[in-house]
């Protein structure tokens, strides 16, 4: 039997007391034995002198892309290895390194030694790693939406959608400058998503009221690629900037930080290793 820590957030996604209780059985069925649970945000992340002092040479994580990424993030420089399970909303790091695959699955492939110690892509920004993507631009300001969705709070949700609105319509717009691709009159929102190639750089258009509603709406549910947008290509580096001067929004992971009007993105590999179970990390 192999010692697991786990870390469990139960605001992440679909996350219940039920299915982190399945997941804890699953985990004792595949030949781990869950040393400790930790309650993420109620209990600290653990660093790697706790999980050495342990004897803890595998860490579960059972939560969203941004706990996920502070966990990770958090223990560069670790000699032991992260199980990324799906226990939030979109999984988008999961998804590169297992595809669509449960949690139990995972577990199970991971248990049986049929999977494998990674250290995929990242995309680095001076305000941390993006391990599954970023986005930048006026577009990021939906956020707010989905956090005041998040909540159930009506009132703020409505205050921030029409701000969102305003703000992705009328803001100012992000271009690529170095390389200089796509559109010279920018983009309300362009995503940068690493991979075993480079940063895949994707930006997003609307052409009217309508489409913008629509392309927010993508947003708040995390399905932005649904808006129509310009595929631009495969780089190891890129800057953006803000036609007017202004700071850029972004979203590294799913997490809010505010940039400068210029930003410089570039590819760069994780510094601890993730288990994969699927190639395409």
């Amino acid at each position: 039997m192999r010692s697991l820590w786990l870390i469990a957030n139960r605001a992440s996604g679909s996350n219940s007391p039920a299915a982190i209780e399945a997941l804890e059985t699953c985990c004792g069925d595949n030949g781990f034995t869950l040393e400790r649970r930790i309650a993420f945000p109620d209990e600290s992340l653990p660093d790697a002198a706790a999980l050495d002092a342990a004897g803890i040479d595998t860490l579960a994580v059972y939560a969203g892309d941004g706990t996920v990424n502070a966990a990770v993030t958090g223990l560069y420089g670790w000699g032991g290895a992260i199980l990324v399970l799906p226990g939030g909303t979109m999984n988008l790091l999961a998804r590169r390194l297992h595809g669509d695959a449960p949690a139990e699955e995972i577990v199970a492939r991971a248990g049986a030694g049929a999977a494998r110690r990674v250290r995929p892509p990242i995309a680095r920004t001076d305000y941390g790693d993006a391990l599954a993507g970023l986005l930048a631009g006026p577009g990021t300001s939906w956020y707010a939406v989905r956090e005041a969705l998040r909540d159930v709070d009506i009132a703020e949700m409505a205050e921030s959608a029409g701000e969102a609105l305003a703000e992705t319509t009328g803001g100012s717009m992000l271009r690529c400058a170095e390389p200089r691709l796509g559109r010279e009159d920018g983009y309300p929102l362009i995503e940068v998503t690493p991979g075993a190639w480079g940063l895949q750089l994707d930006a997003y258009h609307a052409e009217n009221a309508g489409e913008f509603l629509q392309q927010g709406w993508a947003l708040l549910r995390r399905q932005f690629r649904e808006g129509p947008h310009d595929r631009l290509g495969l780089v190891d580096r890129v800057a953006v900037a803000d036609l007017d001067g202004r700071p850029i929004g972004l979203l590294i992971d799913g997490e809010h930080a505010q940039g400068r009007p210029r930003e410089e993105f570039a590819v760069a590999a994780c510094e601890v290793d993730l288990l994969a179970t699927q190639n395409g990390c």
